[in-house]
């Protein structure tokens, strides 16, 4: 059985008396390509941030790379997503003011890492960037400022990366690109990525997706068509039926 690098379990988030995730229980294997769907409300942000250390459960447990998030203090738990968890977003966050080899590296210099130039080299071929290293930002597509965020993500061989509408921003075919790259990410280099996303076609380049209806996950689709989730999002109902991600089809 592949290795386990991220587990929450029985994780429940309440803000005042709105519960935004109700004891939520997930293992995600190392190597897999998982998204998170449901309607707008359905906890998917609130179960990546949590998930992702970024904010602390109401009730519950959140591991990571062998470490339990509970009782660490901010200060440790921005230290454990530096080293542990890449995050790519919509925004891509890139610094303006510098060139695209400084944003690559900036995460690794906040946390006072060396870079390993044999993998950024690897990454930054693998994503097509490597005339664009000196340029910054402006001087790129969407599609390219978003593969330089999943390079920078993946820099310091994170046990994990959270992509929050990763292409939301970008046209079709950029975003086709992106979606391709993380797929090969996963299947070439045994990443970890963790999905939410709105977009049925998005989400089927994923090997399962996570179906979330008011804070709970409701099934696990494996290797699903487009089509497959349309329909599965359009009769949303009932009760959680699965709540453990299985082994890659």
């Amino acid at each position: 059985m592949s290795q386990t690098v991220i587990t929450l379990e029985r994780v429940t988030k309440t803000y005042g008396d709105v519960r935004a995730l109700g004891e939520v229980t997930l293992s995600f294997p190392r190597g897999r390509f998982v998204a998170v769907m449901g309607p707008s409300g359905s906890g998917k942000s609130t179960l990546l941030n949590c998930a992702a250390g970024l904010d602390a459960p109401t009730s519950g447990s959140v591991v990571i790379g062998g470490v339990d998030l509970g009782g660490l203090s901010e200060t440790r738990r921005t230290e454990l997503r530096r080293r542990h968890v890449g995050f790519v977003f919509q925004s891509y966050n890139l610094l303006p003011a510098l060139s695209v080899e400084d944003n690559i590296t900036l995460p690794l210099r906040l946390a006072g890492m060396r870079p390993d130039h044999a993998w950024l080299h690897e990454l930054v071929e693998r994503v097509g960037l490597r005339d664009r290293l000196r340029h910054r930002p402006a001087e790129l597509s969407g599609g390219q400022e978003q593969r330089a965020a999943i390079v920078r993500a993946l820099a310091a061989r994170p046990d994990v990366v959270f992509a929050d509408e990763p292409t939301g921003a970008l046209d079709r075919i950029s975003a086709a690109r992106v979606l391709d790259l993380l797929r090969e990410l996963v299947d070439d280099l045994g990443q970890t990525v963790i999905m939410v996303t709105h977009d049925p076609v998005a989400a089927a380049r994923a090997h399962q997706t996570l179906v979330m209806v008011d804070g709970k996950v409701v099934d696990v689709l494996r290797a699903p068509s487009a089509d497959d989730l349309a329909a599965r999002l359009a009769g949303l109902n009932g009760e959680p039926r699965i709540t453990r991600i299985g082994d890659r089809p």
